[in-house]
């Protein structure tokens, strides 16, 4: 399964490259926030909340999808197309950053905070850092060298992360944060130039640029769509909330974003190249998606119960106890995340096979849904109302994209499904062994709530492996 050079072969390897990886940067990176939690104000981080979000907004308004584009177009390998890619890339992150540049007094004036002037024009460096990435290093996933890759990204990322803490014991405010933004930019750019050498042509080939392009036009608005629904709660709750309030919700749902940032990474780096390969055998497609989308469920509602039960504790002991007003915010976040995880599967399909345009149609009812859900929910359930927002509006578009794939690949739809009782009941041991801790004042503290629960989601682990390898057949088919 490791040694040969089929498919499985390269995804498994693949995926313990960037497993090991993610986790020593999600490790780094989990650590960093703990520490910084004690070190700045929650200020520091409601106001960060707001730069990284109006920088992704600017972001995303001209996504063109290039490292995807060059994943899935068969002749990316080309020195032509990876030419073509990297001016594209480049080109925009140029015009974006002076964009974010000149709008910087406006966000500063609109949130009534000065500081946010110079915070933003520094956080433009970061865009064009990520702008300038070699394009080889793309070529790196689309080939399957993930140890590559995994040096790049997760190598960058616990530089820049070793950077932030450094910074933060000298600069006891936002500054430490948005430089260690820019730091991890910096050191990714770095070293996908001394992994992927790469000298971009200055020759400019319009076949291959008309092919980018086309792949592009199927991009178009979406990344803002998705910004639309994915940062529409910072901007609302941050106009709505004192920017301390903001700051306990985005650490409560940066700790839900850890680990699926981590799930996220690595499905998203493996299946991509996966089902691009097998992008015209539909019956292997589906297969590999109810696999995928079984484990995830197996994993995730036992995980979704686990935090329901544990999550005022988990506040309280990674953050400090302030933390923990935020902990229904922690709560719907986990929600969404694990719908979030199922429908980028979805997603990656489409990608796959050279149709992103199938997926702007849903994000558009999510964001639109978003748009519409956000105020109510924020005036009505506070903080926690942004997430709610976000959780009715994906279930949504998950079950919109459930549709569409049924008509693309031929899913079968109540296979697709079968899992999801399954793993329902299997968190009933999980519901007993947490509320087991409600017998006894000492238990109810923290950290026995916190080892009732792992040993609770050990015991559905367990037995949903046993489900998965032992009965996969009478689950899946």
């Amino acid at each position: 399964m490791l040694s040969g050079e089929g498919l499985k072969a390269k995804v498994f390897r693949g995926g313990a490259w960037l497993a090991t990886g993610s986790v020593a940067e999600q490790t780094v990176r989990f650590a960093r926030s703990m520490l910084l939690a004690r070190l700045l104000a929650p200020e520091a981080f409601g106001t960060m909340a707001v730069i990284i979000s109006a920088s992704s907004a600017i972001h995303t308004i001209t996504d063109m999808g290039v490292k995807e584009a060059l994943i899935q177009n068969p002749r990316g390998t080309e020195p032509h197309y990876m030419g073509a890619a990297w001016w594209l890339a480049l080109g925009r992150a140029l015009s974006l950053s002076s964009l974010l540049f000149l709008l910087a007094p406006w966000m500063a004036r609109f949130y009534g905070n000065a500081e946010l002037t110079p915070l933003l024009r520094v956080a433009t460096l970061g865009v064009v850092l990520d702008g300038a990435f070699s394009s080889r290093a793309y070529i790196a996933i689309k080939e399957m060298k993930f140890s590559k890759w995994a040096a790049i990204n997760h190598g960058g990322g616990i530089l820049g992360i070793v950077m932030t803490v450094v910074l933060s014991f000298f600069l006891r405010d936002v500054w430490a944060l948005v430089l260690g933004v820019c730091a991890e930019s910096a050191s990714r750019c770095a070293l996908s130039f001394i992994f992927c050498p790469y000298f971009p042509s200055l020759s400019w080939d319009t076949e291959a640029f008309r092919d980018l392009l086309k792949f592009s036009k199927g991009l178009f608005g979406l990344s803002f769509l998705n910004l639309i629904f994915a940062r529409t709660d910072i901007f609302v709750l941050a106009k709505l909330y004192p920017a301390a309030a903001l700051g306990l919700y985005s650490m409560a749902i940066y700790l839900a974003q850890t680990p699926v940032a981590y799930i996220m990474n690595l499905l998203g780096q493996t299946m991509l190249p996966t089902f691009s390969q097998i992008q015209n055998d539909h019956p292997r497609i589906n297969r590999v998606l109810l696999h995928v989308t079984a484990l995830l469920v197996f994993l995730g509602v036992p995980a979704l119960v686990f935090v329901f039960f544990c999550g005022h504790s988990l506040l309280t002991i990674v953050f400090g106890s302030r933390y923990s007003a935020a902990t229904s915010a922690l709560i719907a976040t986990c929600a969404v995340a694990l719908v979030n995880l199922l429908n980028a599967q979805l997603t990656t399909v489409f990608y796959a096979k050279g149709r992103p345009q199938l997926h702007r149609t849903c994000v558009l009812i999510m964001a639109l849904m978003m748009m519409a859900l956000i105020y109510p929910f924020a005036k009505w359930f506070g903080l926690a109302g942004g997430q709610l927002a976000c959780l009715v509006s994906v279930i949504v578009g998950y079950v919109f994209q459930l549709v569409r794939i049924h008509g693309l690949t031929g899913l079968s739809l109540p296979r697709y499904g079968k899992s999801f009782p399954v793993a329902a009941a299997i968190s009933i041991g999980v519901v007993a062994v947490c509320l087991s801790t409600k017998l006894s004042p000492a238990l109810e503290r923290p950290v026995p709530t916190i080892v009732a629960g792992v040993l609770g989601c050990l015991l559905a682990y367990g037995v949903s492996a046993a489900v998965l390898f032992h009965n996969g057949r009478r689950v899946l088919t």
